[in-house]
C-alpha cells in the first residue's frame, strides 16, 4: 500500500487532517446539559466533550473511567484561570488578541475542511480508490510453509533422511522443532509473502515446487529449517472493509489538496522574504508532486 502522507505533505496540509477529528458539532438537546457551574457560569455536556477531545492525548495514560472526571477538573481550572486573566485585563493584551485571531482562523479552517471536505467524501469514491489502488498493485506471490526448526546440522539431516525414507512431516514436526507454535501445528506457518520472513529462509522456501521440503537443511540465525511447501498463490488483496478507512484517507487528501489549490489559484499571495518565499514554493511543488504521482 502506498504512504498515505510524508514529512512535506503534512506539513504542506497543515492542521487539515488533525482537525478533521474534532467534534462536528454542538447542537443536541443532550449536549447542551448543564453538568456543572463555575461561579454561576453553566459548563455544558458539550463543552465537556470538546475538552476531551482536545486534550484527549494530555489524558491518554488515565484509566478511561477516569478520563471524563479529569476533562472537568481541567476545564474548571482553565474557567478559574479564564476569568482571572479578564479581571487582570490580559485578555486586552496585543500579543493575546493576536493568538485569539489565529485559533478562530484554525477553527474555521477546521470547519471548512469538515463541510467542504470530510462531509463530500462518499462511500462510492472510497470504494472506487480501493478499485483503482488494487488493479495498480502488482502481482505478489507468497507461499504457504511448514519447517522443523533445530538446533544443529546434524539433526536436521537426521529428520531429512526419515522424510526420505516416509516420515510424516507434521509428526515429524510436532516432536522435533524447537519452534513453540509449530510443535502443536506440525510447523505450520501459513502464507507469507516477500519480506516476511528472514532472506536465506524465503529464497529456500520461494524456490521449492508445492509438495517438496528442502533436501539441504536452510541455516538462519535461529538454527536449522527443514523447509516444505505446501501451497503458493498470489497474495490475496485485504478486504475492503478492512482498509476502508486508509482508503477513506486517501480520498480526503486529495480532496484537500484541490480546495487548497483552487483557493490559492484564486489569490494573490505575497511573500516579502525571498529565502521564506523560496522554501515555501519548494515545499508546495513537491507537496503538488506527490499528489499528482497518486493514482
Amino acid at each position: 500500500m502506498p504512504v498515505l502522507f510524508s514529512r512535506a505533505t503534512l506539513v504542506t496540509c497543515g492542521l487539515a487532517i488533525g482537525t478533521l477529528l474534532l467534534p462536528a458539532g454542538l447542537a443536541s438537546a443532550e449536549e447542551d446539559k448543564v453538568i456543572a457551574t463555575v461561579n454561576g457560569q453553566p459548563i455544558t455536556d458539550a463543552e465537556l466533550s470538546l475538552a476531551q477531545s482536545d486534550l484527549d492525548q494530555q489524558f491518554s495514560r488515565l484509566p478511561e473511567d477516569q478520563r471524563r472526571a479529569a476533562a472537568l477538573s481541567a476545564v474548571i481550572e482553565i474557567r478559574l484561570m479564564s476569568e482571572k486573566a479578564k479581571t487582570d485585563g490580559l485578555d486586552k493584551d496585543a500579543d493575546f488578541q493576536r493568538r485569539m485571531e489565529f485559533l478562530q482562523q484554525r477553527a474555521l479552517h477546521s470547519v471548512v475542511v469538515e463541510a467542504d471536505v470530510a462531509a463530500k467524501v462518499t462511500d462510492a469514491e472510497i470504494r472506487a480508490r480501493y478499485d483503482t489502488e488494487i488493479a495498480a498493485t502488482p502481482p505478489v506471490n507468497e507461499v504457504h510453509a511448514r519447517h522443523i526448526l533445530v538446533k544443529t546440522k546434524e539433526e536436521a539431516e537426521a529428520l531429512v533422511k526419515e522424510l526420505d525414507a516416509g516420515g510424516d512431516f507434521e509428526k515429524l514436526a510436532n516432536e522435533h522443532t524447537s519452534d513453540p507454535s509449530g510443535k502443536t501445528s506440525g510447523g505450520d506457518l501459513g502464507y507469507f509473502g516477500p519480506g516476511q520472513m528472514v532472506p536465506e529462509f524465503e529464497t529456500a522456501a520461494m524456490a521449492l515446487e508445492v509438495g517438496a521440503y528442502t533436501k539441504v537443511p536452510v541455516q538462519s540465525q535461529f538454527g536449522f529449517h527443514i523447509i516444505k511447501v505446501e501451497d503458493k498463490r498470489a497474495q490475496q488483496a485485504p478486504e475492503f472493509d478492512q482498509v476502508k478507512d486508509q482508503f477513506r484517507s486517501m480520498v480526503l487528501r486529495d480532496k484537500y489538496f484541490a480546495l487548497v489549490k483552487s483557493l490559492r489559484d484564486a489569490a494573490k499571495v505575497d511573500i516579502a522574504d525571498a529565502d521564506l518565499k523560496a522554501g515555501v514554493e519548494q515545499m508546495e511543488k513537491q507537496a503538488r508532486g506527490e499528489a499528482e504521482a497518486k493514482p
